[in-house]
């Protein structure tokens, strides 16, 4: 998934065609439909502790050895933490200590969007995004931007969705509170960047990926694991 994406940000020789989003043709690819919710996002769990062997006896751990360490003023380093196998176990110690760190479950959104390939391509990349207007406040215009590593075979209806802490917007007018049953944004599906498995590039005019080259960099870089959606 990450060698596929660095792959299309370094290569300079492929088919690359600019579309403007009034010319998105539906022939290559159709939005079906799409929806934002509020989301309960799962913190990281504690890993279980592996505990360490034990060390070998010293002569330091004799029962005389232990009796006069035993009144000692505090502080006295033990002799048997110095050993090789003491060293080696608080060492152990410490990386259990680190893998315990959680964190909470916290309050998020999901952005799902469901998309037809009706081309007679195989698609692998798709750079797409949520943005929405405020009705009450049209220069309130919020992107919420998205990649994705897909396998869609030509004819195929596929399903994506990515969860963030980032809600449609951190700030709406008063205007917008005034009826709690009213439509606050106008919502829009971009399909910004598609990247077909032959090569070939399909892009929006108005769209620039070196806006979003280091955001791209730093996603593809860290761990994906079952996620096929990450936002930008």
């Amino acid at each position: 998934m990450r060698r596929f994406f660095s792959a299309q940000i370094a290569v300079l020789f492929f088919v690359f065609i600019c579309f403007s989003q009034e010319q998105t043709d539906e022939s290559i690819l159709s939005v079906l439909e799409s929806k934002w919710e509020r989301v309960r996002i799962a913190g990281q769990k504690a890993e279980s502790i592996v505990v360490p062997p034990a060390r070998g006896l010293t002569p330091n751990d004799k029962y005389y050895q232990r009796a006069s360490r035993a009144n000692q003023p505090k502080g006295v380093p033990d002799p048997s933490e110095e050993s090789t196998d003491g060293r080696a176990a608080a060492l152990e110690r410490s990386v259990q200590e680190a893998r315990m760190t959680k964190s909470d479950d916290v309050n998020g959104f999901r952005y799902s969007a469901s998309f037809r390939n009706n081309s007679d391509r195989k698609i692998e990349g798709l750079f797409w995004e949520y943005r929405f207007k405020e009705f009450a406040n049209p220069s309130n215009v919020i992107r919420r931007q998205f990649l994705c590593a897909v396998k869609v075979k030509p004819g195929e209806k596929f399903d994506l969705s990515a969860t963030s802490t980032l809600g449609p917007s951190e700030i709406i007018s008063a205007d917008s509170l005034k009826d709690s049953s009213a439509k606050v944004f106008d919502e829009k599906i971009f399909l910004n960047r598609i990247e077909f498995a032959d090569g070939a590039i399909l892009q929006r005019l108005d769209w620039k990926m070196a806006e979003v080259k280091a955001r791209v960099e730093k996603v593809i870089a860290a761990p994906w694991g079952k996620d096929v959606c990450k936002m930008l």
